[in-house]
């Protein structure tokens, strides 16, 4: 009996964790040019013309050192003056709200009640009224450019959610990081 108890409260504890990690989600567009299977060098625009692409200053300059150490970890040279690929990045960081409704149902579902669908009653006296909860739309969107053609080779764009502003940076390093391997999974693809 204790152990059927204990596993139910793990799976709950799962969930919650769950539901408050916020994904991160890759989407691909703008492919002008199909990709080569074999890069040995890049360079970062953003670096070179002191473009920001992030409101935060600091921020940039980690999306910068990120994006470079995953490039060279891969065998890729930096080149300012011939690189095979050009890297441009930007960002959208949009503020948002959403209507959170809690029910504080009198009747819990452990206890003296089961559990029953049509008990339940939006219009009860006992819910709470709905609260706004703040968050932050982020978006890491990375452009992969032919400098020979000064075509996209393809865009990739991360989206994730923000809760908190002292966990933004956190996100937007590891947002980055899976757009980054991302390109270099649809490259390692090509060479197989």
């Amino acid at each position: 009996m204790l152990k059927g108890k204990f596993s139910i409260g793990w799976t709950i504890l799962l969930m919650v964790v769950i539901q408050s990690c916020s994904s991160i989600e890759i989407f691909k567009e703008n492919t002008e040019l199909p990709l080569s299977a074999k890069y040995n060098s890049f360079v970062i625009v953003n670096a070179e013309v002191n473009m920001n692409g992030f409101s935060a200053q600091f921020l940039d300059a980690k999306v910068q050192d990120k994006i470079r150490e995953s490039f060279e970890s891969q065998g890729l040279t930096y080149d300012r003056v011939k690189p095979d690929l050009v890297i441009r990045y930007t960002s959208n960081e949009d503020l948002r709200q959403r209507e959170i409704n809690s029910f504080n149902n009198p009747y819990p579902f452990w206890g003296m009640r089961v559990w029953d669908p049509w008990m339940f009653n939006p219009y009860s006296p006992y819910n709470d009224p709905p609260r706004t909860d703040n968050y932050e739309l982020l978006q890491v969107i990375i452009d992969f450019i032919d400098p020979e053609k000064d075509k996209f080779l393809m865009t990739l764009t991360g989206v994730t959610e923000v809760n908190s502003p002292k966990y933004k940076e956190k996100k937007v390093l590891k947002t980055t990081e899976k757009v980054v391997e991302r390109f270099i999974s649809e490259i390692d693809f090509l060479e197989n």
